[in-house]
C-alpha cells in the first residue's frame, strides 16, 4: 500500500472518521481526503505535506516515521531552498515614485480666484450704494457699514436650542477609529524553532517564514488571511495587540479577520 492507503486503513482501524481526524489535527477535511488518495496539492508544498503526515499519523495511532520516509522516496526533492528564499516575500514590494507638486496649476487657480473676487467686490460696491454727491447717500452708506459691522461682531458662530447656550450636535468631533479597524497586525516571538505560512481565505498560498529561537517577527495585512503554525507551543503570538494561545500541538490553522476577529 502507498502512504495514503496506509493512513486511511489506520484511520478505519482506529474507528475514526475524517471529520474526527480533522478536529484533532486542525487540518481541513479536504486536505485529509486528498492525502488518503495520495493527492498532496492542497498541502502547499513538501514541507507542509510532511507536517500533515506526522499529525494525521499520530491522530490515528500509527508511526509517522516510515510514512514520511516513503513519501520522500516517492516525491524526490527539487532544488534546495535557501534561507533567503524562505524569508523573501511572495509578492514584490512596489515602491511608489514621489509625485511632483503641480505648482503651475495651483498658481493659475489662485490668480483666477483673485480676479473673480476683485470683480465681484466692485460689482457689489457699484450696485449697493445710492447716487454720489449727496449727503444722504454718504449718511446711508455710513449707517449700513456700521450695521454690517455690528451684526458681524454679535452673530454667534453656532447655537443649539434657544436659550440653551450649547453648541449644535453637528459641531462635536467624531470619535477616533479603532486602531486595528482596517488592518490585521500579527506579532510572533519564538522560544523554539517554528514555521508559519499565510494563505488567503480561498486557500491560495501567500508566503511562509521560519522563526528560530529568540527571534521576533511582525506582519500586517489589510485583508483576511489564514495562518498555519507548525509548532504553536513554542511561540508567543499576538493578533491586533491581543495575546493568543493557539495550543501546544501542531500544525494549527487560525482564521484572522478584520476588527480583531480570530477563529481556529
Amino acid at each position: 500500500m502507498n502512504v495514503g492507503e496506509e493512513l486511511a486503513e489506520a484511520r478505519r482501524q482506529s474507528g475514526l472518521t475524517v471529520t474526527q481526524v480533522s478536529q484533532r489535527t486542525r487540518i481541513r477535511e479536504t486536505i485529509i481526503r486528498g492525502i488518503e488518495h495520495d493527492d498532496y496539492t492542497g498541502c502547499g508544498g513538501d514541507f507542509y505535506a510532511r507536517g500533515h503526515l506526522r499529525a494525521i499519523a499520530r491522530a490515528v495511532g500509527t508511526d509517522p516515521g516510515p510514512l514520511v520516509r516513503e513519501y520522500d522516496a516517492s516525491h524526490p526533492r527539487g532544488t534546495p531552498v535557501s534561507t533567503a528564499d524562505i524569508f523573501r516575500s511572495a509578492r514584490p514590494i512596489a515602491i511608489p515614485e514621489p509625485r511632483r507638486p503641480r505648482w503651475g496649476l495651483a498658481a493659475l487657480l489662485v490668480v483666477v480666484l483673485g480676479l473673480g473676487g476683485y470683480a465681484a467686490y466692485h460689482f457689489l460696491a457699484g450696485t449697493g450704494h445710492p447716487a454720489r454727491g449727496t449727503a444722504a447717500g454718504h449718511s446711508q452708506r455710513g449707517s449700513a457699514a456700521a450695521a454690517g459691522l455690528s451684526g458681524a461682531s454679535t452673530a454667534p458662530a453656532s447655537q443649539g436650542p434657544a436659550g440653551s447656550g450649547q453648541a449644535s450636535p453637528g459641531a462635536s468631533a467624531s470619535p477616533p477609529a479603532a486602531p486595528y479597524a482596517h488592518r490585521i497586525a500579527v506579532g510572533l516571538t519564538a522560544r523554539q524553532a517554528c514555521w508559519v505560512g499565510f494563505y488567503t481565505r480561498q486557500g491560495r498560498f501567500l508566503f511562509q517564514a521560519y522563526a528560530v529561537p529568540g527571534t521576533t517577527k511582525a506582519w500586517s495585512f489589510r485583508h483576511p488571511v489564514e495562518m498555519r503554525i507548525g509548532n504553536p507551543g513554542g511561540i508567543r503570538l499576538t493578533v491586533d495587540g491581543k495575546r493568543l494561545h493557539p495550543g501546544t500541538a501542531g500544525p494549527v490553522t487560525l482564521h484572522l479577520r478584520l476588527h480583531g476577529n480570530v477563529s481556529a
